[in-house]
């Protein structure tokens, strides 16, 4: 008799310019799910919440805050989610940020700010004037969600426009030049897969240095689907910048999808003996 899943598909309003790439990852982990001789029942965040005790597993792909509070009440009852709620949530940049300096991850330094102010908020020294803005709640959900600013006025101008928004709290970060790494993993297996973003020095840089400092990043948030962006400095250390709750794994999804699926159906049977005994 096969496993019990429900998989949950990413509201499209989280999913910007990846709503195909999105729902084809979840889409083919779920047919190597039943490709296995198991049961896959399909949900939809924002639509309809899975009764997690109902079934031995449920892979989300969840990201906004209403649908993953919607889960963490389901599970109260009993069940078992991958990517949980909880991690999903920790990447919600405020929470990312806070938790990845506290874990001595290498990362930018950042600062949480309120976006009502109308001061100079930053107390701290950056090295360089370039600095992002990003939104501290969810993900970008549009482009204008991330900025490169280049002067406290446009730091100020981000910022207000935030606030009219009813997003109260952002991160300044501060640039880093070099090369841009975007990596896609799948903890306790031997998927991890890397490439140039931008490549502009192609300087050389420790593989086993970059999957060390991803899955330690992971392990820290919760994570057991996830990808990421680091910077290789000139110096050929190396940055996260950035790290993101199941991915799209565009470029390489048919390996990550059967990876993805063997992870799934191991938690699940663990899950499953743990209940019995």
């Amino acid at each position: 008799m096969g496993l019990r899943f429900a998989g949950v598909r990413r509201k499209t309003e989280f999913s910007p310019n990846h709503v195909g790439n999105d729902l084809e990852i979840i889409t083919l982990t779920g047919d190597v799910l039943q490709h296995e001789g198991n049961a896959v029942e399909w949900f939809t965040e924002g639509q309809t919440t899975p009764d997690c005790s109902r079934y031995d597993l449920v892979f989300s792909m969840a990201q906004g805050p209403e649908g993953n509070r919607s889960l963490m009440m389901s599970i109260l009852h009993g069940g078992y989610i991958i990517n949980s709620p909880e991690s999903v949530m920790n990447c919600y940049r405020v929470s990312l940020v806070r938790q990845l300096l506290m874990n001595d991850i290498p990362f930018p330094k950042s600062e949480v700010v309120a976006t009502g102010s109308e001061e100079d908020i930053t107390s701290i020294s950056f090295a360089s004037h370039k600095r992002w803005v990003k939104r501290g709640d969810v993900h970008a959900v549009h482009k204008e969600d991330v900025a490169l600013v280049y002067s406290e006025q446009e730091k100020l101008n981000v910022l207000r426009e935030f606030s009219r928004r009813g997003i109260q709290y952002a991160i300044v970060q501060e640039h880093l030049d070099g090369d841009t790494v975007k990596f896609y993993a799948v903890r306790e297996s031997e998927f991890f897969h890397w490439y140039y973003l931008n490549g502009l020095l192609h300087t050389p840089f420790s593989e086993q240095r970059l999957i060390e400092l991803a899955h330690a990043s992971a392990e820290v948030l919760g994570l057991y689907v996830y990808g990421g962006d680091a910077i290789v400095g000139s110096d050929g250390s190396i940055t996260i910048i950035d790290i993101n709750d199941w991915p799209s794994f565009a470029p390489v999804r048919n390996e990550a999808s059967r990876h993805i699926a063997q992870l799934l159906i191991r938690k699940a049977e663990e899950h499953v003996h743990q209940l019995q005994y």
